[in-house]
């Protein structure tokens, strides 16, 4: 309780400072932020009308408790453009967002995870070579480049072999969830083989170091092979470290299904949080940031809590006053960014 404590303390301190961060950073723009969001030809009563109906005319400690505590109370203001509650655009575009991401997330982890204890198990040196090259090459692809690829090979109409459409979200949404998530395949597999390698080169490395550390000698000694003892001791005791790296691949790809969704059309967050940036509605923006950061921050509690949970370790260093496990993490991530 007092771990979950401190971190809740954390978590709302955090917040706090995000707030005050995206408020100031809008607010220090140059000009007025009225003039800013009513464009270069707009008149001085347009301003002034934008300045009183946003309350951009109080002052800035108003604005600041005026806007938290709408957050507070779920109110994340009124688009400019569009006249709509933001949460309402969020929410829309989140349905489209979220699901591309874990279906990115899953094909990463389907490619990852197998490929990253293979490169433990190979034994030739050709094949460790080859896996060591797949891994970099796979993540040294910019995500744009594989989605032009893929749109060349596999989309309808352009494409060589015509099967997922290319461009454009169904309109009725995933009240048709075949052709909803046939929308998504192509942008997810574009997202997830950069992901994936990520994901290969952490398994391996994760592994590696419980190898290193005689868990798998010990099962083979218990009469298991070599293959049987990496899969289910070696993989077993690398979760608490792999579930933190899918964990953080997770919000990576929060910022990286940006450019995917501008490649496919597709209307999600990015292209929402893009198209409110070029038509100046700051009002919008500033909350759209803030549920973006709110998000990251909310993860990052989330994975510190279930890498507690898988790891007894962590629960015997506060009892001790150590730092166990930090080691291998730390030799794990250095590991798998080489």
């Amino acid at each position: 309780m007092r771990f979950l404590a401190h971190r809740l303390l954390l978590f709302v301190a955090a917040l706090f400072g995000v707030s005050v961060l995206v408020f100031v950073a809008l607010r220090i723009l140059p000009g007025d932020v009225a003039a800013v969001m009513a464009g270069t030809a707009a008149t001085p009563d347009r301003i002034a009308a934008l300045r009183t109906q946003f309350g951009l005319d109080r002052p800035l400690i108003t604005q600041y408790l005026d806007w938290v505590g709408g957050l507070l109370h779920g109110d994340l203001g009124t688009s400019a453009l569009t006249g709509r509650a933001v949460v309402a655009q969020v929410g829309q575009r989140a349905s489209l967002t979220f699901p591309l991401i874990i279906l990115s997330l899953f094909i990463a982890l389907l490619i990852g995870l197998p490929l990253g204890c293979a490169s433990v198990l190979a034994n030739g040196r050709r094949m460790r070579g080859f896996l060591h090259v797949l891994a970099i090459v796979g993540g040294a692809v910019p995500a744009l480049w594989s989605g032009l690829l893929l749109i060349l090979l596999f989309s309808r109409g352009t494409g060589l072999i015509g099967i997922f459409p290319s461009q454009g979200f169904p309109s009725e949404g995933w009240h048709n969830p075949g052709r909803a998530l046939s929308s998504l395949v192509l942008p997810a597999v574009a997202t997830g083989i950069v992901a994936g390698a990520g994901i290969m080169r952490y398994t391996r490395a994760a592994v590696g170091d419980v190898m290193d550390g005689g868990a798998i000698d010990m099962a083979m000694a218990c009469g298991m092979t070599r293959t049987q003892a990496v899969l289910r001791v070696g993989l077993r005791l690398a979760t608490p470290q792999l579930v933190s790296v899918a964990g953080l691949t997770f919000a990576q790809m929060i910022t990286g299904v940006m450019v995917v969704e501008s490649l496919f059309a597709l209307p999600g967050l990015g292209a929402l949080l893009i198209g409110d940036v070029g038509n100046r509605d700051l009002i919008a923006v500033q909350s759209e940031l803030f549920l973006l950061a709110a998000f990251f921050l909310l993860l990052g509690l989330v994975i510190d809590l279930i890498h507690r949970a898988l790891d007894p370790r962590l629960k015997a260093a506060d009892a001790t006053g150590t730092d166990a496990g930090d080691g291998t993490t730390g030799s794990a991530a250095s590991k798998g960014g080489e």
